[in-house]
């Protein structure tokens, strides 16, 4: 029997008590995040996964009902973020529109960014053009959400209507919100990359793995987040799933390092490990070659590190003062020229920065650069850059492993 007028507003026609609604909200929007993350993000934004057609349609048919986002137009700003990160061009970027605009505002900036039809053509190729995205999901992509709205009325009755809103919400604010704006803000980072992004925890659970920012940022492509033997991405775990019943094929997991012992000069397979890995590289220099000598430097002076170089400045020194405000950054730059040593590390830094951000078409050429840096790194005398050049040069790829 259909419930009374009463009990239908109240209860809809499935009559369910909070516990189940509580139930099927948590479904739901986990639903919503696999759909952006495995689907929009790993799998078309970055072509680190294929999935089945079915399972492929189901998730956008689920962006539709749930976001009312466009693949193509997702697809288009979050490129356009990797490739213009932290400029005055990144679509969200809490460095040049302020944490507090990108965290509470990000859905604002994304319906900005998608006004923006020179970069959606641009950056949107390949994203899905059949019949259906052309008659239904790009030109009325906001029925989604009312027939979801709807839906839930009849389904749980006025009830129904503040779980809708809460749906509304769940990615405007964890994805355009937390991962856009704390994600590049606040957290701990596995690789010194040339964006700020970072890790907000190092388990990626509650908003699908997205959690592994850093991470992200390193290897881009790479359809596994999680890369510590520590971190979990449950996006990855997803995947996995899809894969055993035959509904997914990776294509790319990030890269993993071996390290050869007694090679004489760097090779090619040397070259090729750091022009795959050099995050990774900067990030070995700067826990192996920078940070002891800013210990060492301490322990002559006789005082803690943090008291002779204040934090600020300490995370400034990886990146020379990148994201430091002038003021401080010519403080940093001053502290570094009176510590001749420091200096002479920053600036070996830098030049093996700028040969492996080379895009030369002579890859040989590299290569004798790379084992001209490597040469006078040994014959500095600092016996931690001596040793980051000999381990450097046993630098190679395993085998891909998915």
């Amino acid at each position: 029997m259909f419930p009374s007028l009463f009990d239908f507003l109240s209860g809809g026609l499935v009559q369910a008590g909070w516990g189940t609604m509580l139930v099927y909200l948590l479904v739901a929007t986990q639903l919503t995040i696999f759909s952006v993350t495995l689907y929009l993000h790993r799998s078309q934004a970055h072509r680190g996964v294929d999935f089945h057609p079915l399972l492929n349609h189901f998730f956008r048919f689920w962006t539709w009902l749930t976001t009312s986002m466009i693949t193509r137009e997702w697809v288009a700003i979050h490129r356009k973020h990797h490739a213009k990160c932290e400029t005055e061009e990144d679509p969200h970027s809490p460095r040049t529109k302020g944490i507090r605009t990108v965290f509470w505002r990000g859905v604002e900036l994304y319906r900005e960014a998608r006004t923006d039809r020179a970069s959606i053509e641009q950056y949107g190729k390949g994203a899905p053009n059949d019949w259906i995205e052309r008659h239904l999901y790009t030109p009325h992509a906001t029925w989604g959400p009312t027939f979801l709205l709807f839906l839930s009325f009849a389904l749980f009755g006025f009830k129904g209507i503040a779980v809708w809103a809460i749906q509304m919400a769940w990615i405007p604010f964890w994805a355009a919100g937390v991962v856009n704006g704390l994600g590049h803000w606040w957290g701990y980072r596995n690789f010194e990359t040339t964006d700020t992004a970072t890790n907000l925890t190092p388990w990626g659970v509650w908003i699908g793995g997205e959690e592994l920012h850093n991470n992200h940022h390193a290897f881009p492509s790479s359809a596994k987040f999680a890369l510590r033997r520590w971190e979990f991405d449950i996006g990855w775990a997803a995947i996995k799933l899809f894969e055993a019943v035959g509904m997914a094929k990776v294509l790319r997991v990030a890269p993993a390092l071996d390290i050869r012992p007694n090679i004489p000069v760097p090779d090619t397979d040397t070259l090729k490990a750091l022009l795959a890995l050099r995050f990774q590289a900067m990030t070995d220099y700067q826990r192996n070659v920078v940070k002891p000598a800013l210990q060492e430097e301490a322990r002559i002076a006789g005082a803690k590190l943090r008291a002779m170089l204040p934090r600020q400045l300490r995370k400034g020194i990886v990146d020379d003062g990148r994201w430091l405000k002038p003021d401080a950054r010519e403080q940093l730059r001053e502290w570094v020229a009176q510590r001749p040593r420091i200096g002479t590390l920053i600036e070996y830094r830098a030049r093996l920065a700028a040969v492996l951000e080379t895009r030369s078409q002579n890859a040989s050429d590299t290569l004798q650069a790379l084992q001209q840096w490597c040469r006078e790194a040994e014959a500095s005398g600092i016996q931690a850059l001596q040793d980051f050049s000999l381990r450097m040069k046993g630098y190679a790829l395993q085998p891909a492993r998915v």
